[in-house]
């Protein structure tokens, strides 16, 4: 036990020593933790053996909830009034424009039925909140805050489209592979479910959570973990009545933080470190998953896919899906590029390999490769192309400025 938490510990502490020294490089930090746990795989000196899909998807989920709770928590009431519409687009037409064009890709370059195509399509369509709030702020660039909002709120709220494309196209896989009929009814049913339980239980669940810490009085360093433990709480009970838990969690944070009555410095500041925990655990995790051996079969293609998914997909779903919605010609270039792929698709490409039907563990490789690409590719680049862009936050009106200036303490 000594021995597995000394080891366990360093590896943490580790890639937490080394996050300044990705953000002088320019480098992801979650492509940092990601190469050390396939460093530590079965691959890599560390000779670790972990093949367990199953488990991968269930602690992955886990701690997606808690990244996505702490990223409802640093939102607020005005994200939603200045970047909803837009965010919300690309959260479902746009998710369905990229998912159908890289699906189409995928079927030529990889050579596999068409469902099977829109399969891949689907799991890599969402942007990813991990790797978009982790980067966007890592980076250090000034955007308009419209923009910003639009981007950090796309990556939260996509999500549920996402599962229910990769959902409904694995039982679709599995059902022709069976030679029984799809029921479509049942897939809206579901989408309809996944999405509406999810908004209502994310919402009424964080006002709840907000009156229970409001009325409790405890010791203040317990009302940090309360408010974890009731998300998952929330998380966990929306999942079960069949709607978007991760919807939930999101939701639950943004709600906790309007409602609640207590200081809330020490429940941001205790979230925060989880979440980086969480980030940490989840791409090492990942990467220990993954054999690098076998990424190098198929790995041309699946680059093939992944220039796709970034240069064509994206782009043509950004421009019309948002790009009517006040946004100039520069910023609809800088959101076409940071459309950020993480952990979200890795974990969905897990689905498809632990459910009945044909998919094997070729179909994982293929979209650890995309998303390695993203995060190596558009991860490096974006403080660059913010700045190759010209892009600049709103400047500040000189009546606010003169108002700060005067209410500000001497």
């Amino acid at each position: 036990m000594e021995l597995f938490v000394f080891f366990c510990s360093l590896i943490i502490f580790g890639g937490f020593a080394m996050m300044p020294l990705a953000r002088r490089a320019g480098a992801p930090f979650l492509l940092i933790a990601l190469i050390i746990g396939m460093f530590l795989g079965e691959d890599g000196p560390g000779g670790i053996l972990f093949n367990n899909f199953g488990l991968a998807f269930d602690l992955g989920s886990i701690a997606l909830a808690v990244i996505l709770f702490a990223g409802g928590l640093e939102a607020n009431r005005a994200i939603f009034r200045n970047a909803g519409a837009p965010a919300t687009s690309l959260a479902t037409i746009g998710v369905l424009i990229t998912a159908a064009i890289t699906g189409i890709a995928s079927c030529v370059l990889l050579d596999v039925p068409w469902l099977v195509g829109l399969l891949l399509g689907a799991t890599v369509a969402s942007t990813d909140a991990a790797a978009t709030f982790l980067l966007v702020q890592q980076s250090g660039i000034a955007l308009r805050q419209r923009l910003k909002d639009a981007l950090l709120l796309e990556s939260g709220l996509n999500d549920p489209m996402a599962i229910f494309l990769t959902v409904s196209l694995t039982t679709l896989v599995a059902s022709v592979q069976q030679d029984v009929t799809g029921d479509l009814l049942s897939l809206s049913i579901f989408l309809l479910k996944q999405a509406g339980i999810g908004l209502v239980g994310g919402i009424l669940g964080g006002r709840l959570l907000a009156l229970i810490l409001d009325k409790l009085f405890l010791p203040l360093g317990t009302y940090p973990v309360m408010s974890l433990t009731g998300a998952m709480v929330i998380f966990a009970g929306v999942s079960l009545l069949g709607g978007s838990g991760f919807l939930a969690a999101y939701l639950a944070g943004f709600t906790l933080k309007a409602r609640l009555h207590r200081p809330i410095d020490r429940i941001l500041d205790f979230n925060e470190a989880f979440q980086w925990l969480c980030q940490m655990v989840l791409f090492l995790m990942l990467g220990l998953l993954v054999t690098p051996s076998a990424l190098m079969h198929g790995f041309w293609p699946a680059l093939g896919c992944a220039a796709v998914l970034m240069l064509v997909a994206r782009p043509i779903a950004v421009f019309a899906s948002v790009g009517w919605m006040g946004f100039t010609m520069k910023e609809n270039v800088f959101l076409s590029w940071v459309g950020l792929r993480g952990a979200v698709p890795v974990l969905l490409a897990i689905y498809p390999v632990i459910s009945p039907g044909p998919i094997s563990v070729g179909f994982f490789n293929v979209v650890f490769v995309i998303v390695a690409v993203s995060l190596t590719v558009q991860g490096w680049t974006i403080a660059p192309a913010a700045k190759l862009l010209g892009l600049q936050p709103e400047k500040q009106p000189v009546a606010e400025k003169k108002a700060q200036a005067e209410n500000s303490p001497a």
